[in-house]
């Protein structure tokens, strides 16, 4: 009797470990692995604000004129090579007046670099020079898995160093939103040359770990614990990095540059008090944070576009000035 107590929960636990092993696969697969259609997220939609701004006949009339202007610039398209020997591509405009001043634009999951219209008009009404580069694993750049901002700040710290031997500028900052957010924050806690000069993060996450755990307990209703710690074995294993290491908290605390946090208070896909947590951690020796009533995730620049502008102008001349 106690044999076969002991060999139906032997049985028992063989079970329990192959089911999370295929679970971890699954979440792996969802998640991480590339793929052209990402699983709909939790909080992803538009709110109310944002979606009853978008309506309005200027609005309408705002984004042809922008996509009208977009439409005329020229893109040159860039590429380099990653440490670990991806052919990574982005989207360079060089500005008519251009005067060494640059900005990286990070577009967030599932993106790439032909979004954030906007604010690239933006930075180039500005006189900024605009490099929009393709994430590992996202539009034309190479890469069969998603790095999440880890990964990717490796890379970063390479698109710096073409803008700087390539592109001859001497100041930049890193502007990203969502994933991207989180990525310009892992790669401020790198070694990066004096030519960057502060880092704006628009909606991003504290850690993968945090942000995979609160998509899985919405969208799945399932706890975090064991299946994340799986997930990250097989991250480890598949894509070389773990959930636990790929810490945008971790690298601020590294990281003395200027730093401007926005963030939604309505923001149901990366929680608002993530943007709390980043800024309490931050070293900076210059931090900001600023949250958008009645914004959701990435809608800061929609739902109060003229502060958003305003607000963006005098972080980027007074970390300018304060640099010199």
């Amino acid at each position: 009797m106690y044999k076969k107590i002991i060999r139906v929960g032997v049985i028992l636990l063989l079970l329990f470990v192959v089911l999370l092993g295929v679970a971890g696969n699954y979440f792996y697969n969802v998640a991480i692995n590339r793929a052209e259609e990402g699983p709909k997220l939790h909080g992803g939609g538009e709110s109310v604000a944002a979606a009853s701004l978008l309506e309005t006949e200027e609005q309408q009339t705002k984004l042809a004129e922008l996509m009208e202007w977009t439409e005329q610039q020229h893109f040159e398209i860039v590429t380099i090579k990653s440490n670990d020997g991806l052919n990574l591509s982005g989207r360079f405009l060089k500005n008519e007046n251009s005067n060494g001043k640059a900005v990286i634009l990070a577009h967030g999951y599932k993106g790439n670099s032909e979004q954030m219209p906007g604010i690239t008009k933006y930075y180039y009404d500005l006189g900024y020079d605009v490099l929009k580069p393709d994430a590992r694993g996202h539009g034309e750049s190479e890469g069969d898995y998603i790095g999440y901002g880890w990964h990717d700040r490796n890379d970063y710290v390479n698109w710096i160093q073409f803008l700087i031997e390539s592109k001859n500028q001497h100041a930049i900052f890193l502007h990203g939103f969502s994933m991207g957010a989180a990525t310009v924050l892992m790669t401020s806690g790198e070694e990066l040359p004096e030519q960057v000069k502060g880092i704006i993060e628009d909606s991003g996450y504290t850690s993968v770990k945090d942000e995979l755990s609160h998509q899985l307990r919405y969208l799945y209703k399932l706890p975090a614990f064991p299946i994340m710690e799986v997930t990250s074995v097989i991250t480890n294993i598949r894509a070389g990095y773990t959930f636990e290491e790929a810490s945008a908290i971790e690298s601020v605390k590294n990281s003395k540059l200027p730093l401007f946090i926005i963030h939604g208070d309505q923001d149901a896909l990366v929680p608002t008090e993530m943007a709390y947590e980043i800024y309490d951690a931050a070293n900076s020796r210059d931090k900001e944070l600023w949250i958008v009533a009645g914004a959701g995730h990435t809608e800061a620049y929609t739902v109060a576009e003229e502060e958003y502008k305003e607000r963006l102008k005098l972080f980027l001349d007074r970390t300018l000035q304060d640099s010199k």
